[in-house]
């Protein structure tokens, strides 16, 4: 092997003991080290992301993996030597385009690299043994539900079990397994800067496979480039990168106001919206694109450095009537009380729709975390409602399926606030989901059962005289 590949195996073991020993997240860490190294070609970005995204997806099996084949368990290895067996033996089981000598020969290298020679003989043993023995490792019996899924799918038994209480074993399957597929980046075309047909033609030109999503024929999953920064369509604006399960919260929450401003005589910026957790803005963007003309949006996150990426976001997307803002949703802004048409709460939560995205919140996140997010939205909740006017909307979304955060929330609320009701969802919605609304106003999406990741939505509408 040459050079180049030992430091891109280097970077790889980087990336992982920034992620597991030092909680870095994986999508900010990754993110940053390709920006890094945008110099390696593509094939060389392509096999760190693969092998970080692979090891992170699939590691409670790999653990188990070496663990048949260790004395010394993985848990009491020294983490170095830990995230190269489990980047070594994820390339043996996963990726058999890279031969199974160099992948054994690159690992010794790299632990003589980092110190531990003394443990180069213990590596190569390890992972010359697994990949003699790979067809024949005798994982947990499908009798055993719990543990069978949890290794198989690499994923904590705590969280197979809460998920089993509220989805039967087929659908929890399709789930678990969604979050180990490969997903194309979905991205939303910027109207108010081209049409959707152009934008497919601009980056077919651009070199890329450009599918249009089944739910908005405003929206595309693409591939086949590098980095998106690269393409001339993403300098220019002409789309954001938003999952269509975000997207869909935006539609759901101005689409309304739109067709019903186009009936009436309303004076121009006569609607006023608020997203009061908008970071990074592809909500806040979507339905200031929406409401351009008619309405105006104020972007707001607590933190000085996100609000600086909501303005750089705003910026490239020419839109003019929308703003950023640093303020804490927690802490009622009294100038807002019953002055918002629409208060978008899209909630800081658990993550466990999105586990595909960042699998590392599998192994940072855990029960009682989630229980504390659920609370910390009920506080939100009850600040943020106090914006919405009479016959105003309030849209409370989560990128999570633990339903504490979700349905178990609007119940909360409902009973807590009489002066909210659930507003049906169905008009705004594609005919494909129709279905799947509980109640008129809620929305579970499950990933594996619909074409998004895991996402919650409910719209509340507040009881009072009409504008």
């Amino acid at each position: 092997m040459t050079n180049k590949t030992t430091s891109e195996r280097e970077i790889v073991l980087a990336v992982l003991l920034e992620i597991l020993e030092n909680d870095g997240y994986s999508h900010i860490v990754l993110r940053d080290v390709l920006n890094k190294y945008q110099y390696l070609e593509k094939k060389e970005r392509a096999f760190i992301t693969r092998v970080t995204e692979g090891t992170l997806e699939h590691l409670i099996e790999l653990d188990y993996i070496i663990d048949c084949f260790s004395k010394t368990k993985t848990q009491k290895m020294k983490p170095v030597i830990r995230c190269i067996l489990r980047m070594s033996v994820y390339q043996l089981k996963y990726m058999d385009s890279v031969p199974v000598h160099a992948i054994c020969n690159e690992a010794v290298k790299l632990s003589v690299k980092k110190g531990f020679s003394g443990l180069k003989g213990f590596v190569n043993g390890v992972l010359r043994n697994v990949a003699r023995n790979l067809d024949q490792i005798a994982y947990p019996a499908p009798s055993d539900e719990v543990r069978y899924l949890s290794v198989r799918f690499s994923t904590p038994e705590w969280l197979i079990k809460l998920w089993r209480k509220t989805y039967s074993l087929e659908i929890l399957e399709q789930m678990l397994q969604a979050f180990q597929e490969e997903k194309r980046l979905t991205i939303r075309c910027n109207r108010n800067r081209v049409q959707p047909e152009e934008l497919q033609k601009l980056l077919e030109a651009e070199g890329l496979c450009v599918v249009r999503h089944l739910y908005l024929d405003y929206v595309f999953q693409i591939s086949g480039f590098d980095h998106l920064s690269s393409l001339k369509s993403f300098q220019e604006g002409l789309f954001t990168v938003q999952d269509i399960s975000s997207i869909l919260a935006g539609h759901v929450a101005a689409t309304a106001f739109r067709e019903e401003c186009k009936q009436s005589d309303v004076n121009s910026d006569s609607i006023r919206a608020i997203d009061v957790c908008a970071a990074p803005g592809g909500k806040a963007l979507h339905v200031a694109e929406l409401l351009e003309g008619i309405g105006s949006v104020e972007a707001r996150d607590i933190n000085e450095y996100k609000v600086g990426l909501l303005q750089e976001n705003i910026q490239r997307s020419g839109l003019h009537n929308i703003t950023a803002a640093q303020q804490d949703a927690k802490v009622l802004d009294k100038e807002w009380i019953k002055q918002a048409d629409l208060v978008i709460a899209d909630l800081p939560c658990s993550g466990l729709g999105v586990l595909g995205k960042k699998p590392d919140l599998r192994f940072k996140m855990t029960k009682h975390l989630a229980e504390e997010l659920s609370v910390l939205q009920r506080e939100i909740l009850e600040v943020v409602c106090q914006y919405v006017k009479p016959e105003g909307v309030l849209l409370y979304s989560t990128c999570t399926v633990h339903a504490a955060e979700n349905e178990e929330n609007v119940h909360w609320f409902l009973k807590e606030h009489p002066e909210f009701v659930l507003a049906d969802i169905r008009p705004m919605l594609p005919e494909e989901l129709h279905r799947d609304v509980q109640e008129d106003g809620m929305l579970q999406l499950l990933p594996g059962i619909h074409k998004s990741d895991g996402f919650f939505l409910a719209k509340f509408r507040r009881v009072g005289e009409h504008r």
